[in-house]
């Protein structure tokens, strides 16, 4: 309570946040000041004491234990609700409709690249490590991160509770359609094309 505490609206790290000071008895709007940082900003604010702590994917809470700057509060999944969604691919429906075969290659070959990191995560660092995070930081943050590309009915379901928690929590207007946003067909043409 009291505490200034960064974030970057509308990113699932803001849901995550918001859960977590709900599930605490904390009112954002009243118990806390939230402040709006870049990501990769967050480290530098909460090293020179701007802010108090911050919500952000990996590596930037491992960097901050590393630099001994600051210390892991919690991973704030919760439970398989919502589960670790993050990202996407994402195109256009003209884009399905003309270059349909563009974007099942586009899908394998991220399937591919994940497979095949997940099966030499040395590389995996090592390739990463290349963006300027330190490989060892990295190594502590992988077991915060999760390789994945295989959507099923579950992940549609965690999507679904997601937006409705982003629309309870006044970040969107209206919870998409699922179904219509989600085109699993990539994914099942993509595991026949990997056996």
């Amino acid at each position: 309570k009291g505490k200034k505490i960064a974030y970057v609206p509308g990113t699932m790290h803001h849901i995550l946040l918001l859960e977590t000071l709900g599930k605490a008895g904390l009112d954002p709007a009243k118990d806390v000041q939230l402040i709006r940082i870049d990501f990769f900003d967050m480290g530098q604010a909460l090293s020179q004491g701007t802010i108090d702590a911050f919500c952000s994917g990996e590596p930037y809470p491992s960097v901050a234990v590393s630099e001994g700057y600051g210390r892991i509060l919690s991973y704030p999944y919760y439970d398989d609700s919502v589960g670790t969604i993050n990202a996407g691919i994402l195109t256009t429906k003209d884009e399905i409709a003309n270059h349909r075969d563009m974007v099942q290659q586009l899908v394998t070959a991220q399937a591919q690249s994940t497979e095949y990191l997940k099966s030499h995560p040395q590389e995996w660092l090592n390739k990463a490590s290349e963006f300027g995070t330190a490989a060892k930081v990295l190594e502590t943050a992988s077991s915060n991160i999760e390789l994945s590309w295989d959507m099923n009915e579950q992940y549609i379901k965690q999507a679904t509770m997601l937006a409705q928690q982003m629309k309870d929590l006044g970040v969107i207007t209206n919870v998409p359609d699922m179904n219509q946003l989600i085109d699993l067909s990539f994914v099942e043409q993509t595991r026949k094309d990997l056996k």
